[in-house]
Formats: structure tokens, C-alpha cells, sequence
């Protein structure tokens, strides 16, 4: 194959949403945040996709499928760097670069089995602290969640 060759390795959809540059082992950590599994939206993916710029990556293809802030918000928590497309008759309409907050509110657990939002009927807010390692502070009890345990709702 030469360079000048392009091979569609994942089909092209006609109206949705792709998400790419995915890290290769985020794919089904995307899915689930997203529950793609409960959509009746076809949906096409491929993982361990070569990339220039993170060696392997994987990408997500959803037709007839938008997403909120909110729903893009929850990538950012395994897939920071991903690229979200929004496809209109088979062209990129408008491309969005994934990136963390400043903040989560309804979207992650907090990890203090303590904390007023897992004895009540509170929505979580967090403060995100650093976003190179992403810990999230907790807006009630301060607790600090490390990427590691992170619990997405």
C-alpha cells in the first residue's frame, strides 16, 4: 500500500456521530459510559486501529446519534484526547476535540461510602483538581478520586 492510499477500515455512516482517536484500550470503557448497548442505533467500531500520534487507537461510529455536553463530558473521563464528528450526508459538519471540565455535577460517584451523596438523595459535584492525572474533589466532603476509581453513574 502507498502512502498516498487511504483504507476505510471502520464503514462510513451517512448521519451520527464517530469517535475517534479513542486509546485502543478505552473502547468498551467508552461504550459502557455510554450505554451504547441499550441503543437500537447501529453502531460500528474498531479498536487497535494504527495512529500517528498514540501508536493504536480505536474509534466509534453511531448513525442517526448526537450527544449533550453531559454525555461528552463522560468521555473525557477515559478518553480525553478523543475527536467527536458530526456527520451530515456523509461529511464532517463540525469536528469537537473532547476535553476534561472544570467540573462533573451528576456524573460521577464519590468514593466516601461517608460522603451525603451515597446517604441521600444528592446529586455529586466535583471540582476537577488536575486534569494531567485527572483527581476529582468532591463539593461535599473534599474527598479526592483518583482516575483509578473513578465510578461513572
Amino acid at each position: 500500500m502507498t502512502k498516498e492510499t487511504k483504507e476505510l477500515r471502520v464503514s462510513a455512516i451517512k448521519n451520527g456521530t464517530a469517535i475517534d482517536h479513542i486509546p485502543a484500550d478505552g473502547l468498551f470503557n467508552v461504550i459502557n459510559i455510554l450505554r451504547l448497548d441499550k441503543i437500537d442505533n447501529t453502531i460500528t467500531f474498531g479498536t487497535n486501529l494504527d495512529s500517528k500520534t498514540q501508536g493504536k487507537k480505536a474509534i466509534i461510529k453511531i448513525s442517526e446519534r448526537y450527544f449533550e455536553d453531559s454525555e461528552i463530558n463522560k468521555i473525557s473521563l477515559v478518553a480525553p484526547n478523543a475527536k467527536l464528528n458530526i456527520i451530515k450526508d456523509y461529511e464532517v459538519v463540525e469536528k469537537k476535540v473532547i476535553e476534561i471540565p472544570d467540573t462533573f455535577d451528576k456524573i460521577v460517584k464519590c468514593v466516601n461510602p461517608k460522603c451525603v451523596t451515597n446517604v441521600e438523595n444528592i446529586s455529586t459535584k466535583f471540582t476537577v483538581v488536575d486534569k494531567n492525572e485527572l483527581k476529582l474533589k468532591c463539593h461535599y466532603c473534599e474527598k479526592i478520586t483518583a482516575k483509578g476509581n473513578i465510578e461513572v453513574l
